[in-house]
């Protein structure tokens, strides 16, 4: 048997309590093993892990393929179950001195020594928390993305987590939805370029890597196309709109190399995502060629009941490992039953060993079987250094968008001598990280209130703060027990109206207002949809109180979602919204409003004007002209209050007329499309060149426009710069519900290049036949 020397295992674990625990043991991993599966070439680990599971019995392969969660009924099991084998991944637990000991159990005291595999929502930041997902989309810039989640990776590696359940690549086109924050928006090419680099991001150069994380893809599939953007709600999609649109960023994520994908928790056009064997063995394992492991949504095994698809916990047992699930998260019945189902020859045999070998090859992968242990030195050098808030802060001003800024008055001039800094939103910690950042630690935050302090400390001027009112979601939330809600501090109506009349009060003192207002953390996330997308609370009220003061308002929204701001958009001369933040909220707000940094963000999701025009999406298909396009509904407009792809700037730019390299391509083939952008303004800035497309004529109707390439440049005042884009004809094919297949169909095709999804510069291109 081999030995890990003594010295070695006395580095990995130097300024460790765990020394002494772990001085006189060692891990025992057969020589072959070691020998054979160290380098990571697939053939290498395939015998690896086929030698292991030659070895395993029935129970063991089981218990690979069960995770039992930290706060589970199983959690106070989870020792015993662990010496047993019993246990393949643990959820929740991120106490590095508690990982080392639970691995050091399955390393040293299991028969096999098959080590853990330790999961944790790491979805935008682990301690330090950057700005949500639909956030960075808003970014419009892949390398973005990819930055912040490398971060996440370095934090939640240094106490030993080794997997997230994340990217989520759900594309939502319904803002009602609470888990739209969590996505890349409504658009599959955006939302694949976001997709991918947070693979990269997470999984790093390799993913032996100590600093790398398993990604795992979620929720497959068509999870955000949940009826009435209510939470777990089914999804009725046709084909046609799964593949070209819900699909593509899964299958970006995978060709990225995510190495694990989680079910989904719906019904899927009548079959449960979990139990779908089309979708994750026929789509998946056949067409799509993933050699990752699936694993369940939280208790979506024992959910197919819940269903109406299973008759049992047994049942569901068996119909979710034979339609593709690997490892189940939380519930029991695979443990519970899965044996018996196989003696029974309701499971084949074959089926287990399929699914726990996808298990142990990520495992091996990782390098644990080599290195199952984490240095207690990682984390205290890697947690909110200076080097992720630097990070946090800089990712956070790249991803605001600015919506509106009449008059030129944002940035706003150091020399007020005052501002009112308003808002329910201003002071609070945990609302300004938003939902899934049950890593962090609040008292880490810079609050909106601390960061204009600090960017005033030197100048003199005044700020005047106060909430005006409060805002509390009013139901129990899922994230209650790691961020109770605030109870109100004002609990009469007459403490409310002094509190109201306070804060104008102090608008009226003040040279500038500022409101910070939007959605309290537990009002975004799972289990977090809306019925409205208004202004919760009184903030509507005290925003236009503001504003009749006739002082300059600038309305800083903090959000997850679209929101209702059309009386906003009309009356208030300066709008950026800043999304959740995260951990430096304050310092990159304080910096977007003063000028240290300018908002080159662009909407990820058209923003509705009210929440009957939901779902609005640029990328409909047209099916006929009235005389007024943006006319739908005779009681209202049916054009949306911001385009797709909108975004402004501090700076202004203007774009040369487009060119293209071609007029005529073989299918097959690439165009190169090409403007000059010149900053026209007086400040440097950021500008995103857009490119869309349109089919005119083929086997189907084909949507008014597609994003097919996108690039954000940065630019100094006077400074041009000539961005070409590279269109490939692959990205102008479809899944056509006709001939059933994917293919790029000859015709005519319009081009637009332009800076948001409603851009004017127009070009034709014809696609012929490969000769």
């Amino acid at each position: 048997m081999f030995r890990i020397s003594r010295a070695g295992l006395c580095q990995l674990l130097s300024g460790s309590l765990l020394f002494l625990f772990f001085s006189a043991s060692c891990v025992q991993v057969d020589a072959a093993q070691v020998a054979r599966g160290q380098d990571n070439r697939a053939s290498e680990a395939d015998r690896f892990v086929n030698d292991l599971l030659s070895r395993m019995t029935l129970e063991e392969k089981i218990g690979q393929m069960s995770q039992i969660a930290l706060n589970s009924p199983e959690g106070p099991k989870r020792d015993e179950r662990i010496l047993k084998g019993e246990v393949g991944s643990l959820l929740f637990v991120r106490d590095p001195v508690e990982i080392n000991r639970l691995q050091h159990l399955a390393m040293e005291k299991s028969r096999l020594h098959i080590p853990l595999l330790f999961g944790f929502d790491v979805i935008h930041g682990y301690r330090t928390i950057y700005p949500v997902p639909l956030a960075l989309a808003a970014s419009w810039d892949p390398a973005t993305a990819e930055r912040a989640q490398r971060m996440a990776a370095r934090e939640a590696s240094a106490v030993g987590i080794r997997w997230t359940f994340a990217p989520m690549v759900d594309i939502a086109r319904d803002p009602r939805w609470g888990r739209i924050m969590e996505g890349a928006g409504e658009d599959p090419y955006l939302g694949s370029r976001m997709a991918e680099a947070q693979v990269r991001g997470f999984q790093g150069d390799k993913l032996s890597d100590a600093d790398s994380i398993l990604a795992c893809v979620k929720h497959f599939a068509g999870y955000g196309a949940a009826v009435g953007g209510r939470d777990y709600d089914s999804s009725d999609l046709s084909e046609e709109q799964l593949r070209n649109v819900y699909l593509p960023p899964y299958q970006a994520a995978i060709k990225a190399g995510a190495g694990s994908l989680m079910s989904a928790y719906m019904d899927l056009n009548g079959v449960p995502a979990t139990g779908n064997r089309w979708l994750l063995h026929d789509l998946l394992r056949k067409e799509w060629g993933f050699r990752g492991f699936v694993v369940s949504d939280w208790d979506s095994v024992l959910s197919l009941t819940t269903h109406g698809f299973t008759s049992g916990p047994e049942d569901a047992a068996v119909r979710a490992v034979h339609a593709g699930v690997d490892m189940e998260m939380t519930s029991t019945t695979f443990r519970d039953h899965l044996a018996d189902a196989v003696k029974k020859g309701l499971v084949p045999q074959s089926e287990i060993d399929d699914a726990v070998r996808w298990i142990l090859l990520a495992k091996y992968k990782l390098g644990l079987f080599k290195n199952p242990y984490v240095s207690l030195d990682r984390a205290q050098k890697e947690l909110v250094s200076e080097e992720q808030r630097t990070a946090s802060r800089s990712i956070a001003t790249r991803t605001a968008v600015l919506l509106r800024n009449e008059g030129g008055l944002l940035p706003l001039k150091r020399d007020v001598t005052s501002i009112a800094l308003i808002g329910p939103l201003i002071d609070s910690r945990p609302d300004v990280m938003g939902s899934w950042s049950l890593g962090s630690h609040p008292e880490d935050t810079v609050t909106v209130v601390e960061g204009f302090e600090r960017s005033l400390a030197s100048t003199g001027t005044k700020i005047l703060s106060t909430k005006g009112v409060e805002i509390e979601r009013g139901q129990p939330s899922i994230f209650d027990d790691q961020f109770p809600s605030p109870k109100p501090t004002l609990t009469t109506d007459a403490a409310k109206e002094a509190e109201f009349h306070h804060a104008i009060d102090l608008v009226k003192q003040a040279d500038v207002a500022v409101l910070v207002l939007g959605e309290a953390q537990t009002m975004n996330g799972e289990r977090a949809s809306r019925s409205t997308l208004t202004l919760p609370g009184k903030q509507q009220q005290l925003l236009e109180a503001a504003v009749a003061t006739g002082k300059p308002v600038v309305l800083v929204l903090v959000n997850g979602r679209p929101l209702d701001i059309t009386w906003a958009s009309e009356h208030v001369p300066a709008i950026l919204d800043v999304w959740y933040p995260g951990t430096e909220a304050g310092n990159a707000i304080a910096a977007l409003v003063f000028g240290n940094a300018v908002p080159g963000g662009k909407l990820p999701v058209t923003w509705p004007r009210s929440v009957g025009q939901v779902p609005l999406y640029y990328a409909h298909n047209l099916t006929q002209i009235p005389k007024d396009r943006d006319t739908r509904y005779w009681d209202g407009s049916s054009a949306p209050l911001y385009p797709f792809g909108y975004g402004l700037s501090y700076a202004t730019f203007s774009l040369a007329p487009m060119k293209t390299s071609a007029t005529t391509v073989h299918s097959g083939g690439s165009v190169e499309v090409s403007v000059e952008v010149q900053n026209t303004g007086g400040l440097a800035g950021d500008e995103v060149v857009q490119l869309y497309t349109h089919q005119r004529s083929g086997s189907a109707s084909r949507p008014v426009r597609e994003l097919k390439g996108f690039r954000r440049i940065a630019l100094k005042p006077g400074e041009r710069q000539t961005v070409t884009l590279t269109l490939d004809t692959k990205e102008l094919g479809f899944w056509s519900p006709q001939t059933h297949r994917w293919s790029i169909e000859p015709g005519v095709f319009d081009l637009w290049i332009g800076t948001d999804s409603n851009a004017t510069q127009h070009a034709t291109l014809d696609v012929t036949p490969q000769p």
